[in-house]
């Protein structure tokens, strides 16, 4: 008796399939936010210039310092982390070596995110 009265009693289908529709709709926006979303690259440009090799003056150096020191030089940027990886050496270890080169002038840490790159010093 009482649904009688009420005139939107006749269309309450139709209002739950549209309701159903705008939530389905809506979670499929929503993966394909969540999912089309690009891969973040960190790209570290190199600008290929004519290099004049300077001599740089390794005598003073550790062993270790200067087995990062050929590492660098290879690579002309490495991020910190893959030193690590490379050498074997722990964070703390590392961070000093690369603090004694930095000292000295032979290499430079920049920031990238939650990591260094350490590249060869520029004059």
């Amino acid at each position: 008796m009482e649904a009688a009265l009420c005139p939107m009693n006749k269309t309450i289908n139709q209002q739950t399939y549209l309701s159903l529709t705008i939530a389905g709709i809506l979670i499929i926006i929503g993966f394909f936010f969540i999912f089309a979303k690009q891969a973040e690259k960190i790209v570290i440009k190199k600008i290929k210039e004519k290099k004049q090799e300077k001599k740089i003056d390794t005598s003073n150096l550790r062993p270790e310092e200067k087995q990062v020191l050929n590492i660098i030089q290879e690579n002309d940027a490495i991020f910190q982390a893959d030193l690590i990886e490379k050498t074997g050496f722990g964070k703390a270890k590392m961070s000093r070596i690369i603090d004694r080169l930095e000292g000295q002038g032979i290499v430079e840490r920049k920031r990238r995110g939650m990591t260094n790159v350490v590249v060869m010093k520029k004059d």
